[in-house]
């Protein structure tokens, strides 16, 4: 059982790895449709490249999604509207008139019994076929069905005869418009307007209803093809009724009910291709980028985007397809560019849209279009830091997404009549969604510990509480810091390693300094040393503290891991020489070891970069009269020494960088002290 612990614990960062990947995997199956699916891949307007296709069974041909909307839109213009007809109202209100004008007109008037008649016959026409109750708009010669409240009588007729309200005015206007009415016109108008009342209520629910009912009497399919008739032929166009017939087929591939051992077999093979895809990624880290792989942390990050990713798509899918791409697909590049490099956030993208090919539809055009979309991403957008980089870059992806799908569409229609100018709509939402990646490169860098080069950039400024205070407590490590800082950024650019970064931690590296700061020459403003007064092998460990101090001070901070780094190693596993010299002098058994600063060695280029114009930045404030010659011999002296004691053995960096590096540094440190290269006679 001892054995059993000890093995766990010694093999738990491999074992975590093998989990990681299991959930990822289990994850995606499981997102994943479980239908079968169809062995060919065609679209619309493509040549069928396949041999003579025939029909495996019998089968009928489905209506497409245009078909169906037509039948359905005929359908509603020909179904007539129903109304509720009150008959009771009708009768009310023509007593109401009537005795509301008799109470208004006195019998002395001499043509009371005239307009009595002709009221009479304005409340009989204007509820002839009924009077509406709200103001409705339909096509005038659009079927009505009036049914009455009591008696469920129908009566058809149209739209145009229902009375509207503000009609009731012209009605009145045209039977009393002698000039003989005149006196009394604005009395009977008041009259009627006060007194009659709609008796057509619009029966909405029952219209909807019968639409329904109808609607669903629309057969979805239009034809049968029966087993072995041809379908299509090698080399014919995919279009028309042979598209359509495709289409069928695959429709009845995808959604058929699977038995219990097909649906196994299903699940099986998803798995199989899932397994391939993300094993390619994890063997892309273990070969071209160890550290990422041996850091459970990144590795982690890295799944975990690629599976959110896939979780969203599928979500959308299953709710709203049609807008597939307002989903940000090309955050995933942008974000593990600005966390890592662009070679892994293209390959990493590249397999999270083959894994998606599996459930978008039209998955070629979709693949197509984001694994464009992640290259334009990958190539456009450099130093994420500056804001308008990735306004512009977006506005690149944006216009690809648009030219892309607009080629496709002329391919597939050969015409532009019918183009859908929304989608465009929906690409430029996707291109503003992109913008998410700023507040999400933040919220990662506080949830995983990463760091980004928006992050570097606020370390950078020298105005932070920290190095404000490394610049009050220790001045000259402070000022030591700025140009190493300088010396580092210029030879990272040099050889394509990350500047901002090894100019952060060259700001950062000696922030320990800040616990002695006399304790080291450069803050020493006097001609007192407290060295002398001590054993150099006191000097030697207060020297070595330093690097220890700086992890405490930067943790206290909440500087990154990555900062930290530059902290441990820019001294690497080198020696103290001069306490080192000195305590030898005085005794020859001396254990070098005491002498050692702990490292470890640098593990990357930058770390490297560091160590090298650390050492020549601070050793170049000896050279008594710098000219070209003792400059160049000094660089090549500290670093060749640094070489043979495989300082950089652990450091991905290679014998020609080293080289450009110390080209960098001379040209640096000649343009510091003013030196101008001596020419021979």
């Amino acid at each position: 059982m001892k054995k059993i612990l000890h093995s766990i614990y010694t093999h738990q960062s491999t074992i975590y790895k093998v989990f990681l990947f299991a959930i990822s995997v289990i994850f995606i199956v499981y997102l994943f449709p479980k239908g079968g699916s169809f062995k060919y891949d065609f679209d619309k307007g493509s040549v069928w490249l396949y041999n003579n296709y025939y029909a495996p069974f019998d089968f009928a041909i489905q209506k497409t999604e245009d078909q169906l909307i037509s039948e359905k839109k005929q359908l509603k213009e020909i179904l007539p509207l129903y109304f509720t007809l009150d008959a009771e109202i009708k009768k009310e209100a023509t007593i109401d008139v009537a005795r509301k004008f008799e109470e208004s007109f006195p019998d002395s008037i001499p043509l009371k019994s005239i307009i009595t008649v002709q009221i009479k016959e304005v409340t009989n026409a204007i509820y002839s076929n009924g009077l509406l109750a709200e103001d409705l708009h339909f096509d005038n010669d659009k079927e009505v069905i009036l049914k009455e409240k009591t008696s469920g009588k129908a009566t058809k007729t149209i739209f145009s005869k229902l009375m509207k309200t503000e009609k009731i005015g012209e009605l009145v206007q045209n039977h009393f418009q002698d000039s003989i009415y005149h006196p009394y016109r604005s009395d009977i108008i008041s009259i009627l307007y006060n007194n009659i009342k709609p008796n057509i209520q619009f029966d909405k629910q029952f219209t909807n209803e019968n639409y329904k009912q109808e609607i669903a009497k629309i057969l979805p399919t239009v034809g049968l093809v029966h087993k072995d008739a041809i379908i299509i032929s090698k080399g014919e166009v995919v279009e028309g009724e042979k598209l359509q017939k495709l289409h069928s087929l695959k429709a009845i591939f995808t959604s058929q009910v699977w038995s219990e051992s097909n649906y196994n077999w299903i699940v099986f093979g998803y798995t199989i291709l899932v397994v391939l895809a993300l094993l390619m990624l994890i063997l892309f880290l273990k070969k071209y980028r160890l550290s990422i792989y041996e850091n459970n942390t990144k590795l982690t990050f890295i799944f975990f985007n690629i599976v959110f990713m896939i979780f969203i798509t599928t979500l959308l899918i299953q709710y709203q397809v049609s807008y597939l791409y307002v989903i940000p697909i090309c955050i995933l590049p942008l974000v593990l560019k600005a966390f890592f490099d662009a070679r892994l956030g293209l390959f990493a993208h590249v397999i999270t849209v083959l894994l998606l090919g599996f459930v978008v539809p039209n998955s070629f055009e979709y693949m197509f279009l984001q694994i464009i979309a992640g290259i334009i991403t990958v190539l456009t957008i450099s130093e994420l830091y500056k804001r308008a980089n990735l306004f512009i870059s977006v506005a690149q992806i944006t216009a690809v997404y648009i030219v892309a799908y607009f080629s496709f569409y002329v391919i597939q229609e050969g015409t532009i009549v019918d183009l859908n100018w929304e989608i465009f709509g929906i690409f430029i939402l996707g291109g503003l969604a992109t913008l998410f990646a700023q507040p999400l490169i933040y919220i990662y860098e506080k949830l995983f510990g990463l760091v980004s080069d928006v992050s570097l950039l606020e370390l950078s400024d020298t105005n932070s509480k920290l190095l404000k205070q490394l610049a009050d407590e220790a001045p000259g490590t402070f000022h030591h810091s700025l140009s190493v800082a300088n010396l580092a950024e210029a030879a990272a650019n040099e050889i394509g390693a990350n500047a901002m970064l090894v100019r952060v931690g060259g700001l950062y590296h000696d922030i320990g300094k800040m616990s002695n700061p006399t304790y080291f020459i450069e803050n020493q403003s006097n001609n007192l040393n407290p060295h002398n007064e001590l054993d150099p092998k006191e000097s030697a460990q207060i020297i070595i503290d330093h690097v220890l101090n700086g992890i405490e001070i930067a943790k206290k901070h909440n500087l990154p891991d990555r900062i930290i780094d530059f902290i441990r190693t820019h001294h690497g596993e080198s020696l103290v020489y001069y306490f080192y010299k000195m305590a030898k002098e005085k005794d020859d058994t001396i254990d070098m070891k005491k002498f050692q600063y702990p490292g470890p060695k640098p593990f990357s280029k930058e770390t490297a970069i560091l160590m090298m114009c650390d050492s020549v930045e601070a050793a170049s404030k000896s050279i008594k009269n710098p000219d070209y010659t003792k400059i160049s011999t000094f660089v090549e002296q500290i670093i060749e020494k640094q070489k043979n004691d495989r300082q950089f053995l652990n450091a991905n960096i290679t014998f020609k960088e080293i080289e450009t590096i110390k080209k960098v540094l001379k040209r640096k440190l000649l343009n510091i002290y003013h030196v101008r290269i001596e020419y021979p006679d």
